[in-house]
């Protein structure tokens, strides 16, 4: 068993572009350098069972000596970590005359099944028995809905759950006394406490450059690389690390006229992504005229992608945020590639720090300290967005 720091590794990516077989192929090529490799599907349209020809549940499977893999289940998932909270809303939709197994369904309230895939990473990285965690995780967007997640539900917990709480407490008694709607207990307010404690806990490991990366696949096409491009701001927006671009289903060079004109086009793309997307390395994976499944096809595209490298290594080691001091002012440099002019704004509220780019907002707490410094300005120049805070006077 290797020495090495436990990873995790995230693959993402639009819909079709071959995110499972390229996350497939990763894992088993891991195992065949003798990591203990767990491969997760978190996608709802789990397509993992396929491109490994095995039937997978909802708990670990060993496929190989060195792999296992599991298909999320949000249901299971849900008694497994949330009984208590599961037994609360049954109890509102019961209460609500709600068919018991319609209540059932909407007990999966939106963000479980995100939520779920966080707990079991924080699990399985908190136990350490795996060298490798790989995730073949949702489409660009709803992957988007995952990694943000740890960080809405603790601002939730920071500035709405004391509220909550103390509201139940005080007023649950008077309220108990006119309706026989079902309150939360204590037990369902720790069950969230801990879930919101576990989703921040996970946070930290997967922001963390030196055990998480995130690798964004895409094929060499004008749309694909677009969305590439938006997810890579937004995971640099949420601080998550990217090491590197992986384009699927390159057509090698041939003189066949049907195929020249898309040749030519996917050359024009390969250029483009190497030069837009640097320093990220780029790995390729020729097409390989055919549904890619089975061992026998997911290792030859795992040693095709790699080659001599070990796919467990950080490809690029750059930390998104960056707190520096200078001149007894401080600034908080970020990394947001592609974002065009006017496309970002931002507000501050005490310790508080509100980005959004598009349709995507981050709430960023920030040390304490900076809650006597105010924004003194911002400028958005070579992929890179610099906050300077200038300590206010009567704090001075």
């Amino acid at each position: 068993m290797s020495k090495k720091k436990k990873r995790i590794l995230l693959f993402t990516g639009k819909g079709g572009v071959g995110k499972t077989t390229v996350a497939a192929a990763t894992a088993l090529r891991a195992s065949e350098l003798g990591y203990k490799t767990l491969l997760i599907s978190v996608d709802p349209a789990h397509s993992l069972s396929d491109a490994l020809e095995q039937k997978l549940g909802p708990e670990p499977k060993k496929i190989l000596e060195n792999l296992y893999a599991q298909e999320i289940n949000v249901y299971y998932s849900i008694k497994k970590y949330w009984g208590s909270l599961r037994n609360y809303i049954l109890a509102v939709f019961k209460w609500q005359n709600v068919d018991e197994v319609l209540a059932e369904e909407l007990a999966a309230l939106p963000g479980m099944e995100e939520g779920a895939a966080f707990l079991w990473l924080e699990k399985y990285h908190r136990e350490g028995d795996f060298d490798l965690i790989v995730v073949d995780s949702a489409p660009t967007g709803e992957a988007l809905t995952l990694l943000s997640l740890p960080e809405v539900t603790r601002w939730w917990m920071e500035r709405i759950f004391p509220l909550q709480k103390r509201v139940a407490k005080t007023l649950g008694p008077a309220i108990r006394a006119v309706t026989n709607v079902p309150l939360p207990q204590n037990e369902t307010y720790n069950a969230v406490e801990d879930l919101i404690e576990s989703l921040d806990g996970i946070h930290s490991i997967l922001i963390d450059p030196e055990i998480s990366s995130i690798r964004l696949v895409l094929n060499p096409e004008k749309m694909v690389i677009q969305e590439a491009k938006k997810a890579y701001i937004y995971l640099q927006l949420y601080e998550y690390s990217v090491d590197a671009v992986v384009v699927n289903r390159i057509f090698p060079h041939q003189e066949a006229p049907f195929f020249r004109k898309y040749i030519e086009s996917q050359e024009k793309y390969l250029k483009q992504i190497e030069e837009e997307f640097y320093p990220l390395p780029v790995f390729k994976v020729r097409h390989f005229g055919k549904e890619v499944f089975g061992m026998e096809s997911l290792g030859s595209m795992g040693k095709q992608l790699y080659g001599e490298k070990d796919p467990t290594e950080t490809f690029l080691k750059e930390r998104p945020y960056k707190l520096t001091s200078e001149n007894g002012e401080y600034i908080l440099d970020i990394h947001l590639p592609f974002v065009k002019k006017g496309e970002i704004s931002l507000l501050q509220y005490g310790d508080e720090i509100v980005i959004q780019i598009g349709n995507k907002r981050r709430n960023i707490f920030l040390p304490r300290f900076l809650g006597y410094y105010s924004v003194e300005g911002a400028k958005h120049e070579d992929g890179r967005l610099k906050i300077r805070f200038k300590k206010d006077k009567e704090n001075r």
